[in-house]
């Protein structure tokens, strides 16, 4: 078992599926966008941001939070610290984020989530319950091949 390999193993038990293995990853991924994601969508339309203002600061939270959540794990199962724990993560995250934010953005768009007058408003959170799903189909195959090609960590 190569050491790619064994830092997958303990996610995919005796399945060791590259596709369960990527599901693994980018449900641990589209976590930490949600996160940033909800947060992102929550102030901007709470402050009455406008759509494109709000689509970006919740795509910087999600960058921020999601790109935390890759690599403390890191940091902990390597004994690293951040720089060089963030050169093993950064590309296979930036990309992962950057799919599932492209698409949960679009989705949210479409929907009317970001354009809502506020929070409590049920289109709001209708939009976010349609992004995510989005989010995590779109970059499920994404997550496979970075895996496959060892451009990104299994944390």
């Amino acid at each position: 078992m190569n050491t790619h390999q064994h830092a997958h193993h303990h996610h995919a038990g005796s399945a060791d599926s590259p596709w369960v293995t990527s599901a693994q990853a980018t449900l641990h991924c589209l976590t930490g966008c949600v996160i940033g994601e909800v947060a992102g969508l929550m102030i901007g339309v709470s402050l009455g941001m406008g759509v494109m203002q709000t689509m970006a600061l919740a795509t910087v939270l999600a960058y921020i939070s999601g790109m935390t959540l890759g690599v403390v794990p890191v940091m902990r199962a390597r004994n690293l610290p951040f720089l060089p724990a963030l050169k093993i993560i950064w590309i296979g995250e930036v990309i992962s984020i950057g799919v599932m934010e492209l698409v949960m953005n679009s989705v949210d768009y479409h929907v009317g989530g970001v354009q809502a007058g506020s929070i409590f408003e049920l289109i709001f959170w209708i939009g976010i319950i349609a992004a995510i799903p989005a989010g995590f189909i779109a970059a499920w195959p994404v997550n496979w091949w970075l895996l496959k090609r060892n451009m990104k960590a299994c944390h």
